[in-house]
């Protein structure tokens, strides 16, 4: 599998994940329809051209669900049993249609599953930034890996 085993996880190690995306009116319009979500600053762009962004903001799920799905090639593809939560989310600065965002990794901690022999918990800190080098998206995860052994 392409991604790490719990033992390879290195605290303090932060991954500058090669994978970029650049975000569009469709992405921001089809999952803010797939989610049930009707907000106007992410669908309606004549009604966000009176706002203080002039624009469509792109969906804050997406973002998150972007910046976390960009670093699973290089972490956790096939050796990730479960994700136990995303905390200290922050999305400090806008992302709008048309940025290209790329996505950093931050190994902060990592310890043995109490529960399970074969897998542990390993904390990660995700960030987006856009291509200007603002952070628009930040937040720590709680990911339970698999052994190697």
């Amino acid at each position: 599998m392409a991604g790490l085993w719990f033992e390879e996880f290195e605290v303090g190690k932060t991954y500058s994940h090669p994978i970029t995306r650049t975000v569009t009116e469709m992405d921001n319009t089809m999952f803010s329809c797939l989610t049930m979500n009707p907000q106007p600053l992410h669908i309606d762009r004549h009604f966000c051209e009176g706002t203080e962004w002039g624009q469509p903001l792109m969906n804050s799920l997406f973002t998150l669900g972007l910046m976390i799905g960009i670093s699973v090639n290089d972490l956790t593809l096939g050796t990730t049993i479960a994700n136990l939560g995303m905390t200290d989310v922050k999305f400090p600065a806008p992302l709008f249609q048309g940025d290209t965002v790329n996505v950093t990794t931050e190994v902060i901690d990592k310890r043995e599953s109490k529960s399970r022999k074969n897998a542990g918990i390993v904390s990660l800190v995700h960030r987006a930034y856009k291509q200007d080098g603002t952070l628009v998206a930040q937040c720590t995860r709680q990911a339970f890996m698999r052994k190697k052994s």
